[in-house]
């Protein structure tokens, strides 16, 4: 269904709060199919009219017809779902509100979890993600802002298999000139984690990648993203949205499964890097026995 849906916002431009609402309808479906449209509002927290106004930038009558393009998907992909059965969705709405933002995260997890299985379009997309990267020497993780730590994050963990990973996580003139420099030594691949809100300055950094050549791969939140528009490989995550600052769980688990793939791409290199760093720490003392 999750593609059925993506079919509905293909090659139509929306705002950021249309984009909040397309995310909604993805994240929620099957059940956001059978919200009226103030539920759709409160679901995606954005006003009743700016509902309207993004079924009528898909180019619908109103609200109304959009659902039932929404619920002609829902029969369309859900084997054995009768036309008119509202299915029951996972939503994690028991609870405090520190529960519920919990089960939020394992509702992401779950959702995951379902996309990855052998043969999905997402695995194949993970796998084809991994080629670029583990073979582009060297390789630079862009993430700025909020996503800072989660390219951090990557940036250590991949530099214990592949020779030169450089995190770019700074923004300002410099960020272009780093661009420049890893592409000149021979990069061919980026790796760019953009999370709401979409720094302006991500997004010029994968203009400037790929105006210099290089392949993007971009780890983000939603296919309707603005950042997911300049990715030749988009991997999309939710992120949660029910405490006063995002949760990175599933963005975090998916940039921990793209670089399992990454090992899995070259194994042999893989296999010598790990051996050479667990031979170099045990001889210096890094861990505790």
């Amino acid at each position: 269904m999750h593609e059925q849906l993506l079919e509905l916002f293909d090659g139509v431009r929306l705002t950021p709060t249309q984009r909040r609402i397309a995310t909604s309808l993805l994240e929620h479906a099957p059940t956001a199919a059978y919200l009226s449209s103030a539920e759709v509002a409160e679901l995606a927290r954005v006003s009743q009219p700016s509902v309207t106004r993004f079924a009528t930038a898909l180019g619908y009558d109103g609200y109304p017809a959009l659902r039932r393009a929404l619920r002609d998907a829902v029969v369309a992909s859900t084997a054995g779902t009768r036309a008119g059965d509202a299915p029951t969705g996972t939503g994690g709405g028991t609870g405090n509100d520190l529960q519920r933002a919990v089960s939020g995260e394992i509702d992401h997890l779950s959702r995951l979890r379902d996309r990855l299985t052998d043969g999905s379009p997402d695995r194949g997309l993970i796998t084809r993600a991994a080629a670029l990267l583990a073979a582009s020497d060297p390789l630079p993780v862009l993430g700025l802002r909020a996503a800072a730590p989660v390219a951090g994050y990557v940036e250590y963990f991949a530099s214990k298999i592949h020779p030169d990973v450089r995190a770019l996580t700074h923004g300002g003139s410099l960020l272009h000139d780093h661009i420049g420099r890893a592409r000149a030594a021979g990069a061919t691949a980026l790796l760019a984690v953009v999370l709401p809100r979409y720094p302006r300055e991500s997004l010029d950094a994968l203009h400037e990648a790929r105006a210099a050549g290089l392949s993007t791969v971009v780890l983000t939140d939603t296919p309707v993203g603005p950042a997911a528009a300049l990715a030749d490989v988009a991997l999309c995550a939710p992120v949660g949205a029910r405490l006063v600052f995002d949760l990175y769980t599933a963005p975090m688990t998916l940039a921990m499964v793209l670089l399992q793939a990454m090992c899995d791409a070259l194994p042999e290199r893989t296999q010598s890097r790990l051996e050479d760093f667990e031979t170099s720490a045990a001889r210096r003392g890094v861990f505790l026995p």
